[in-house]
């Protein structure tokens, strides 16, 4: 007991002491700048809420909150419970001193003599904040001290303020904001009498037994309201600390691209220094309506494709001129199978949308022209894993075609031979230089490669269309602006990559409606009011369905499919991808129609007609860069046929001596004929070659002759040669 006598002494003497030595503690205004939220709220272009994310994950804090802005009742339950005294005292509540130490000699409880500027001084003093010496005299001491030159140093109010903003309360959350979001799901400007005493409980005992939490909580509440039955606390007590503090806290529009932004900011610098700190709130180049529109489109999609096997989709807008991400819709949400799988950057096979980037291709380098002839018909390209047999996407084959026809209308094999013109190697370098960062080179994907057998991100893809847009030039999407990204920000590349009058000639293409019209008809998705380019495509066995294209202004791609890499059930370029595409775009133009671009100096428009085959296209005005200009397109008649079908003229066979003869034969075929007609070979007469009936002849090596005679007459004679030794005759029994 003696000692419990000499304890007040000598804190009255310990004090006396600290206070004349110089405790240096930071001012308000320091404070509120360090002061970082453990949650980054995103906001658009035009300052409005659009994401909020955490971005620390050892304790939980929102934005600063002005005391103006906190409950009266709040204010008023936490004086009551922490600091009767707090608007008299000058940073030490004597009373509360005098009648702590008589408590302790008389070994009974007590409120404690740490007022709210004694508190706050120990979280602002990081040797106090975690004490390794518990509540120790000399902490006891360290506090007084702090919270007498806080006293002399600051206003009340910011000291109360600055209290709530700091003080831990249950769990991670540290902070009046916090708790109230969290706990009570509400600012804390609303927070009623019996909120405001259940947080001033948590103050005292932040993890405290919801049964010690509702006592504390009453009292507190009856010293606010006197004779108060605190009627239902228990339960809203018990309902409130369920809550869980680790879920999504503020506007949850754009979570896909908040990982994006914040990897962006981090490279511009922030929160990597003391300089540069998290700040509350992130402006970025997103804007909240067309983000909004995007998901929402997206979902109603997504929904009447249920029954057709789609459960996923993604949607990228950007800002043509400046490359700015105006929506980033990863994922549709409750309705996808992978809701946090982000769509926008996930690889997957593009399909027919690589066409345009072949053609541009040829077209630069004067290899074909939108008035150029393909042979849309049947193929077989040689690959290291075997023959290549590239089909169209309705089975069929329309004969010869302009480019314009090709391109407009997707055909496959037009591109295939167009791919097979520039070579594998050149045409990924140029996709590469496009950003689509091909994970192999040219050779790997073979003739593929024109049809997008390799995989690229909707990202990507979409910037690349973006560079169509921009004449040619390309530069990399931008998350944050100017303001935002400050000086440390790496400057903005941009590159020419394609010429200007080949990409008008692709455009000038995608966006012409009749050049389409053989595969999506006049009246599709794709037609819009104003000028827009814009190509789909749809990925092997249907895993996926694309839909690019841009207009004067905007860059927009979609994507729906399945993020397991299931197949669709009939779900074509018009009818995937494409609504959501022509709905966003409409709507990005409603109230200013997109204008379609001035051709580029370098290019020619004359007319062009067509002939020399039965399903000749009609005359029409067609664009050419100078030099490559042709007027009259003309498909010259095919050979005549060769009256000797195999061997082809000039063939070499190699025998085999392991082979037994009798399977070691080579075939003379002929169509049917004159009675007349017979096999010579060499200048001998082999037998007869009337009514199309193949000849079996041994083969011999040497260089031979055959001919095809009617009569005396030589209607066919081919050349060809035999390599190797002759075969065994059997063997004698």
């Amino acid at each position: 007991m003696t000692r419990r006598w000499l304890a007040a002494p000598l804190i009255g003497l310990a004090l006396s002491l600290a206070t004349s030595a110089s405790h240096s503690l930071p001012t308000y205004q320091q404070i509120r700048q360090a002061y970082t939220p453990s949650d980054l709220t995103l906001l658009d272009r035009h300052g409005q809420p659009l994401q909020t994310l955490r971005i620390d994950h050892q304790a939980r804090r929102l934005s600063w909150v002005g005391l103006q802005d906190i409950s009266p009742a709040l204010r008023t339950a936490i004086v009551l419970s922490e600091d009767q005294r707090f608007w008299a005292h000058s940073g030490i509540d004597w009373r509360a001193v005098a009648a702590s130490a008589w408590a302790n000699a008389w070994n009974q409880r007590t409120r404690g003599a740490s007022t709210v500027t004694m508190q706050l001084a120990g979280l602002l003093d990081e040797a106090q904040a975690r004490p390794a010496d518990g509540r120790s005299l000399t902490g006891k001491v360290r506090q007084a001290v702090g919270a007498t030159e806080l006293e002399r140093r600051w206003r009340k109010s910011d000291i109360l303020e600055a209290y709530l903003n700091l003080v831990p309360f249950r769990g991670e959350l540290v902070g009046l904001h916090a708790l109230s979001l969290t706990l009570f799901d509400k600012h804390p400007s609303g927070l009623d009498a019996q909120e405001s005493a259940i947080a001033a409980a948590l103050v005292r005992g932040p993890n405290a037994a919801p049964a010690v939490v509702s006592q504390r909580a009453c009292q507190v509440l009856r010293q606010m309201q006197p004779g108060h039955a605190c009627t239902g606390l228990s339960l809203l007590v018990q309902s409130t600390l369920r809550r869980k503090g680790g879920m999504p806290m503020g506007e949850q529009a754009a979570p896909h691209a908040a990982r994006q932004i914040l990897q962006a900011a981090r490279e511009a610098g922030l929160g990597q220094s003391a300089q540069r700190p998290w700040p509350a709130t992130l402006r970025t180049t997103l804007d909240a309506g067309v983000q909004r529109l995007a998901t929402q489109l997206l979902k109603q999609q997504l929904a009447e494709l249920g029954r057709r096997d789609v459960e996923d989709g993604a949607v990228i807008v950007l800002d043509n001129a400046t490359g700015e991400v105006l929506a980033w819709v990863g994922s549709a949400g409750s309705l996808a199978s992978a809701r946090e799988v982000d769509g926008v950057i996930a690889r997957r096979q593009p399909g027919s949308t690589l066409k345009p980037f072949v053609y541009e291709l040829a077209f630069e380098r004067r290899l074909l022209t939108p008035a150029s002839l393909l042979d849309d018909s049947p193929v077989q390209l040689p690959t290291t894993n075997g023959l290549y047999t590239p089909q169209n996407y309705d089975r069929s084959f329309k004969g010869w075609v302009s480019v314009r026809h090709a391109l407009g209308s997707s055909l496959n094999i037009p591109a295939v031979r167009t791919g097979a013109m520039l070579g594998e190697q050149a045409l990924a370098q140029r996709l590469n230089a496009l950003g689509l960062a091909l994970k192999e080179p040219g050779g790997f994907y073979g003739p593929g490669l024109a049809l997008g057998s390799a995989e690229v991100t909707l990202r990507d893809l979409a910037n690349a269309y973006r560079a169509l847009a921009q004449q040619g030039q390309w530069s990399p999407v931008r998350w944050l602006p100017d303001s935002t990204a400050g000086s440390t920000s790496p400057p903005q590349t941009t590159r020419r990559v394609m010429q200007a009058p080949a990409v008008y000639q692709v455009t000038h293409i995608l966006a012409d409606n009749s050049a389409r019209a053989t595969t999506f008809g006049l009246d599709s998705q794709l037609a819009t009011r104003g000028f827009t380019a814009v190509k789909t495509g749809t990925s092997k066995d249907m895993r996926d369905n694309w839909c690019l294209g841009y207009s004067e202004r905007y860059t927009v791609g979609v994507w729906v499919g399945n993020a397991s890499g299931a197949p669709m059930q009939a779900v074509s370029g018009t009818t995937g991808a494409a609504p959501v595409w022509s709905r966003l775009m409409a709507e990005l133009h409603r109230g200013h129609p997109s204008r379609a671009p001035a051709a580029p100096a370098g290019l020619i428009e004359q007319p062009v007609q067509f002939t020399g085959w039965a399903q000749a296209e009609p005359a029409r005005e067609e664009w050419f860069i100078q030099g490559t200009q042709q007027a009259v397109w003309r498909v010259q008649p095919p050979p005549a046929r060769r009256a000797i079908l195999n061997p082809q003229d000039g063939a070499i066979y190699a025998l085999d001596p392991d082979i037994p003869p009798q399977v070691q034969r080579l075939t003379f075929e002929t169509g049917a004929g004159n009675t007349r007609r017979s096999w010579w070979l060499d200048g001998k007469h082999l037998g007869p070659a009337h009514g199309g009936q193949a000849l079996r002849w041994l083969p011999w090596p040497g260089r031979h002759t055959l001919e095809l005679r009617e009569g005396r007459t030589v209607i066919d004679r081919i050349r060809f040669e035999v390599r190797g030794a002759a075969p065994r005759a059997p063997a004698k029994s």
